[in-house]
């Protein structure tokens, strides 16, 4: 197992990425419980390019990085808002986002209260929204995704900001994070656990140490034709059937924020 393990983590379509390890390991073992090893692997390779997600969209990680300097270096806190939009709408999920993000977070905070430990699961670039949120410097904001590029970008975006860098390369479904936190974000990315590994969402978050779990998912499909409100609410509540959790919706126009206490 280790060598195809290896020899998909070398290949020329994932080599760049570092991806761990862990979670090739991970999606090889499940499959072969239930295909022969030549399904398995077409399998594995299915489920990887979407965990990956080419088709989101991914900025040139060394440029993102010049330009997050550039805007820093000229002590002009707008700058480094253009500097993050211009970076954040080269990823679908959080390119959709920027139009409602002046009012994302202030009403989820609102609700929630402003948290002094934050965990966002599957992050992608959704940390460098972080000048929108109207949190302090001093926030523990920890951040967690398989792509290693993104992780050092978002760690070198907190040390420009101040902030401690706490974004980690972490397969959060093969290994939960166990810090304990305020909010946990879950941003687009149940749906796609569910597609990896049917019923994996609430077993990680029961594992989750957190006040609030803040789960949003898209309210429409990337192309914009398809209305996924009803889908998405079955798929959320599905989940929480047997918990009583409580939860509050908040509505945007392109995304739905579950806030479950």
């Amino acid at each position: 197992m280790k060598n195809i393990v290896d020899e998909m983590l070398q290949s020329r379509k994932y080599r760049s990425l570092d991806l761990p390890a862990c979670t090739v390991s991970d999606l090889l073992q499940r499959e072969l419980e239930q295909l022969n090893s030549k399904e398995a692997l077409k399998a594995v390779k299915r489920k990887l390019h979407n965990i990956v997600a080419p088709y989101l969209g991914d900025p040139d990680y060394i440029s993102a990085a010049a330009l997050l300097e550039r805007a820093f270096s000229s002590a002009d806190g707008e700058q480094v808002r253009r500097a993050c939009i211009e970076i954040l709408s080269q990823h679908a999920s959080t390119r959709e986002r920027l139009s409602i993000v002046e009012d994302f977070y202030s009403e989820i905070f609102r609700l929630t209260g402003a948290p002094q430990t934050v965990l966002d699961v599957a992050c992608g670039l959704n940390p460098l929204a972080f000048p929108w949120m109207g949190l302090h410097l001093h926030t523990r904001y920890y951040a967690y995704d398989i792509h290693t590029p993104r992780i050092a970008l978002i760690n070198h975006f907190f040390h420009l900001l101040g902030l401690p860098g706490l974004a980690e390369v972490r397969d959060v479904l093969v290994q939960p994070p166990e810090v304990e936190a305020d909010a946990v974000f879950l941003f687009k990315e149940a749906h796609r656990f569910e597609q990896r590994r049917r019923g994996c969402n609430l077993p990680l978050w029961q594992k989750l140490k957190t006040r609030w779990l803040l789960v949003s998912l898209p309210t429409h499909s990337l192309n914009g034709r398809n209305d996924l409100t009803k889908k998405h609410r079955r798929l959320v509540y599905g989940i929480l059937e047997q918990q009583d959790w409580q939860v509050q919706e908040l509505l945007f126009e392109n995304e739905m924020v579950f806030c479950i206490d």
